[in-house]
This record gives C-alpha cells, structure tokens and sequence, in this order.
C-alpha cells in the first residue's frame, strides 16, 4: 500500500497542475505514462479494500457513489485532465479513503 498511495501522490501532483494550468500537458506526459498505468495495473489488488472507505466520503458536497480511484485512472492523456471539475471533485474523496484506509491497518 505504501508504494500504492506514493504513486497516488504523483498522480495527485499530476491532476492538479494540469488542471490549474500550472503544467502544460505535454510536460506532464512522461510522468503519466509512469504514473497512471502503474496505478491501473496495481488497483486491482486495492479495490475491494478501498471501496468502503471511498464510499463514507463526499464529492462536491454529496455522497460519493462513483469510484474516485476509477474515475481518476480513466485518463488517456494529460489533456483530458483540463476542465473536469468532476475529477478535481473526487480527488479530496480518494485521498481521504487512502488516509482512512491505512488508518484503519494500524495497531
């Protein structure tokens, strides 16, 4: 899970500059193809572990009833980052589920 949630950091890292056009998308291309296929091929083990916790959290204010991890690995290419408030919603709600989840794995 550890080296799960420092990938998850680098998406994270990823999603926001893009979005905020702090990071061209050609920039954050080399990155991406580190990143996101890593995660997709690693979530698979996490999924069902996750999933109650994602699903205690909130996204744009209401309940979250999609998968934040899948809407997020979903990504083709940095650009489809840029304007999708949806995802910058659901980013808090799979960071909090991270955070609960390794909580919940201490003695």
């Amino acid at each position: 899970m550890q080296e799960f949630v420092e990938q998850w950091d680098a998406l994270e890292a990823i999603v926001v500059r893009v979005y905020r056009e702090k990071m061209r998308p050609a920039e954050a291309e080399a990155e991406f193809r580190r990143v996101w296929p890593w995660l997709r091929e690693q979530y698979g083990r996490w999924e069902e572990p996750l999933r109650p916790f994602w699903q205690q959290t909130k996204a744009a204010g209401k309940p979250t009833r999609t998968d934040p991890f899948r809407l997020l690995l979903a990504f083709e290419h940095p650009a489809d980052i840029r304007d999708d408030w949806n995802a910058m919603q659901h980013l808090p709600a799979a960071r909090e589920a991270l955070n609960r989840f390794v909580v919940s794995q201490s003695p």
